[in-house]
């Protein structure tokens, strides 16, 4: 077979959304590598695609004037299209379409495939989707750098009464992703119970922390008996997940009163004795929550 056939044939199979396939396109040894996957074969190929059609169930490919270049290597410009409808990179669906275009060089060695060598802008999805993308380093002298997430309960401007502290540190990205997945489920919960006000979850290379705020430590303690934190924790202690950690529940000594500037003279007002009125009769911004 013409090794560009066996290139089109390849992305038909992708284009129906047959892992099957796609794995069935390369020989035994054959290799599939992008800028987010690195020398993937067999069924690893296909747990990739699989991911890349749940979060795009629509996902096609639209070949541009694939090319012979050189003897068996075939270049094939291509355009992905795609409406991120499922889950992507742990993420919840948007919604939102993306647009991506990219190159494969295609290596074909007889009617099968040896090597797929991928080539895409990896921001541009991300960008499509509505997600940040920040570029910093993973340590600079003394400090280490990572992520952060946090969510609130509306409008609840009141002080807290405790917090929890949990850390647990993994092993590596793929554990990672199992937090986050299970600590936004334990959130979601959290979110509808007495009590919650506010979470902050931090990650900085394998050691992951979340501080939730409560209006009491009883609320905290109820917390913790919630499904979602069960099984979590049951997958720490037993389940093999993590190398080590600790939770805990903290009461603040003392939480200095709020301040707002006023938006008319610029002074800053003690807003808890204020009324949220400033000396110059303006009114001051109203609350925002502690945490």
């Amino acid at each position: 077979m013409e090794p560009i056939r066996v290139a089109e044939k390849y992305f038909s199979a992708w284009n129906q959304r047959n892992a099957d396939a796609v794995v069935a396109s390369f020989t035994d040894e054959g290799t599939y590598t992008d800028p987010l996957a690195d020398h993937l074969r067999g069924r690893a190929i296909a747990s990739y695609a699989a991911g890349l059609w749940q979060a795009f169930p629509d996902l096609t490919f639209e070949i541009v004037d694939p090319v012979v270049a050189a003897g068996s290597l075939v270049a094939a410009r291509w355009i992905m299209r795609g409406t991120n409808t499922g889950s992507f990179q742990g993420l919840p669906p948007t919604g939102k379409p993306a647009i991506l275009p990219g190159v494969d060089f295609v290596r074909v060695e007889g009617d099968r495939i040896a090597a797929v060598q991928g080539f895409f802008d990896t921001a541009e999805v991300p960008r499509a989707l509505g997600l940040d993308i920040v570029v910093q380093p993973q340590r600079l002298g003394p400090f280490q750098f990572g992520t952060s997430v946090a969510a609130a309960a509306a409008g609840d401007t009141r002080a807290p009464g405790a917090f929890t502290i949990t850390s647990i540190d993994v092993r590596d990205g793929g554990e990672v992703e199992r937090v986050r997945q299970a600590g936004r489920e334990i959130v979601l919960q959290m979110r509808g119970l007495p009590g919650f006000m506010g979470f902050v979850g931090v990650t900085v290379g394998t050691r992951m922390r979340t501080i939730t705020a409560w209006e009491s430590p009883q609320r905290a303690h109820d917390a913790a008996k919630v499904s979602v934190h069960v099984e979590a924790m049951r997958q720490v202690l037993s389940g093999g997940l993590g190398t080590g950690g600790f939770t805990s529940v903290w009461t603040p000594e003392r939480i200095n009163r709020r301040w707002r500037r006023c938006p008319a003279c610029a002074a800053m007002v003690d807003a808890e004795r204020s009324d949220l009125a400033c000396a110059c009769a303006a009114p001051l911004p109203p609350h925002t929550t502690y945490w």
